[in-house]
């Protein structure tokens, strides 16, 4: 175990060094390109920012308008019938929307039902399966200025369910 701390402390460092090092063998001025870069890192920001702003005030307006709570009402006789847990429901709907919101919904999860039971540990193994898929889309697309992102969208939230359904079934059938 002594070994991979090790490496892990040291990894970043020899990275930059070995970046400056062939910077310096290949005579490219490294400043003027992380100038560059930083130049436009700052607009690619501007670009997305209306776009986040949007998708973050939805954010907050879905979750305190109770809209999770009754769309749970409304589906939980159907994943009742296929044993899909409903304490998994809130974060398997906020999942592809924002990361911050299911990660507070997971860490209630776990707080709530413990870190080894079996919701806690499928909790996990869904925030480790999916992506904050709305939040990315918006990031990628508005970046680069993409408008029609239907079939973007419909193919990341597939994969979203696939995570979130052998998630399940790796829990249930491992834990």
């Amino acid at each position: 175990m002594g070994i991979v701390r090790y490496i892990s402390i040291v990894a970043m460092p020899i990275v930059i060094l070995l970046i400056i090092a062939n910077a310096l063998k290949e005579k490219v001025a490294i400043f003027d390109i992380f100038l560059k870069g930083a130049k436009d890192g700052i607009e690619i920001v501007f670009k997305i920012f209306p776009t986040l702003v949007g998708l973050f005030v939805a954010i907050g307006m879905l979750r305190s308008s109770g809209v999770i709570e009754f769309i749970i009402s409304i589906i939980s006789p159907i994943t009742n019938f296929f044993k899909f847990p409903n304490e998994i429901l809130p974060l398997a709907m906020l999942r592809p929307i924002s990361g911050s919101a299911s990660m507070a919904v997971a860490t209630d999860i776990i707080k709530n039902n413990g870190v080894d039971s079996f919701i806690g540990i499928l909790a996990s193994v869904i925030m480790g399966s999916t992506e904050t898929t709305l939040y990315t889309i918006a990031v990628y697309t508005g970046s680069v200025r993409i408008k029609k992102t239907r079939f973007i969208l419909v193919a990341s939230l597939l994969a979203d369910i696939t995570g979130i359904l052998v998630s399940i079934w790796v829990c249930r059938y491992f834990f």
